[in-house]
């Protein structure tokens, strides 16, 4: 089977099982497949075998975390006013490119799906930031190894071409 065709059912069904573990299971520890599919998508975005595993869960979970952190922030700065959030976000920033500089936290772009991701949970469900790190880190590792086993599953279907009979 060609390869795009083999990693569209490998991911199809992949993504089947791990919305139902999400919206199911994992539901109650608050796991967001949302982030889920963001680190999966990252996965891919960096090079889809396991230094990008690698690079998907360290970036993207110290990304989470300057989120976490500055939203904690963005709560002290309350006499900045309307400008307490966008301040709180603009430090967290600088700190996820300066941060770059340390090898494991090169890949900016996952820092930044990081952050954005508990941004998301913690808007969204209202939890405090210390409430949503742990779910997002386990969305993220989730998300990562689901991206990972695709790739492994799309590749072992993929038609092989017969060298055999190219050689004669």
């Amino acid at each position: 089977m060609p390869s795009l065709i083999a990693l569209a059912l490998s991911i199809g069904v992949l993504a089947t099982i791990a919305t139902w573990l999400f919206l199911g299971p994992f539901a109650a520890m608050l796991m967001q497949i949302w982030q889920a599919f963001i680190a999966w998508a990252c996965f891919f975005h960096s090079g889809a075998d396991l230094e990008a595993a690698k690079k998907t869960v360290i970036c993207m979970s110290f990304g989470a975390v300057v989120g976490a952190l500055s939203v904690m922030l963005a709560g002290q700065l309350g006499t900045l006013g309307s400008f307490s959030a966008p301040v709180a976000v603009g430090i967290g920033a600088a700190v996820i490119v300066l941060a770059a500089h340390i090898g494991l936290l090169a890949t900016i772009p996952a820092s930044v799906y990081g952050f954005a991701s508990i941004a998301g949970l913690i808007l969204l469900k209202g939890v405090a930031p210390a409430e949503a790190i742990l779910p997002t880190i386990l969305s993220i590792v989730t998300g990562t190894v689901f991206g990972f086993v695709s790739a492994k599953l799309g590749a072992a279907i993929t038609a092989k071409p017969d060298l055999a009979a190219v050689e004669t």
